[in-house]
């Protein structure tokens, strides 16, 4: 890997911002609110940001460099996958839990539902981060779909999911202001209390996360390195003599489950060419 040095040190700076947020996360509601419960009170609210930091941020953003953690390069691709869905799945959870949390707290006292800008992004997260998970599965996980539709997906699936790791941050930031703005009276929040010092804090802490991750997840020398490259060889049907075609698919576009499908496929189609008297030097 190409500096690997400046690699390591980026992300153990990461997971540091990453754990210091979700422990400031937790002195805030324990030592500023009321603590953690589930029974409509306020301490049922303070579930939201503590797991919607734990795992819609620090979770989800781990998901998203864990193919560029350099010791994981040994591991086979299909199992990089399903640590990958898998830590994508524990946030989508944990995004939902706090989402029920917010609902539950605002029916018990009453208070109306989905009227802020942040309610209406945080939402539109939620379900979008539920459908890139999906899709995600069904194409990229699941060896049913064809190896064209998976390249020509993967940019897209890339780009949003970086897209909505971003527009979850700044949510977040907008959930907290807003809070504070609410819950501080006497001092308020224009005074800057210790409880607002600690939660600005917070939102540096966070900004600092993502646009660590951001970078982490787009610089091109610290990507997993393709498999040697597989070739492929496909028989043209409309040609008389079984004439071949040669393609060649790396691991960044084909796992090895996928060239071992279609190896399979191709050889079975070369059989019936040779039942039907058209030679194939498969």
């Amino acid at each position: 890997m190409e500096d690997y040095g400046r690699f390591l040190a980026l992300l153990a700076s990461t997971l540091l911002v990453g754990f210091l947020s979700v422990i400031l996360s937790l002195v805030w509601v324990f030592h500023y609110r009321e603590g953690l419960s589930w029974d409509g009170s306020l301490g049922e609210f303070n579930w939201h940001p503590v797991l919607i930091i734990t795992g819609f941020v620090f979770i989800q953003g781990i998901a998203i460099i864990v193919y560029r953690l350099p010791w994981t390069w040994k591991c086979s691709k299909l199992l990089m996958k399903f640590i990958h869905a898998g830590l994508n799945t524990i946030a989508m959870i944990l995004a939902i839990v706090s989402m029920v949390a917010v609902f539950e707290f605002h029916n018990a006292k009453n208070i109306p539902n989905m009227y802020s800008l942040h309610s209406w992004i945080g939402l539109a997260a939620v379900i979008f981060y539920s459908l890139q998970l999906f899709l995600g599965f069904a194409v990229f996980l699941l060896p049913f779909a064809p190896v064209h539709l998976r390249v020509a997906l993967m940019p897209i699936h890339v780009y949003s999911g970086l897209t909505i790791f971003a527009t979850v941050i700044a949510t977040a930031l907008m959930g907290i202001t807003e809070k504070l703005i609410f819950a501080l009276k006497n001092p308020a929040y224009s005074a800057s209390p210790p409880e607002a010092t600690l939660v600005n804090c917070l939102g540096i802490l966070l900004v600092i996360f993502g646009s660590l991750i951001l970078w982490m997840a787009s610089r091109p020398h610290w990507k997993r390195p393709p498999a040697e490259n597989a070739k492929i060889l496909r028989p043209i049907a409309a040609t008389p003599e079984g004439t071949e075609v040669e393609s060649t698919m790396t691991n960044s576009n084909a796992d090895k489950s996928d060239l071992r499908s279609n190896t399979e496929a191709a050889r079975k189609q070369n059989i019936k060419f040779d039942e039907a008297g058209q030679r194939s030097t498969m």
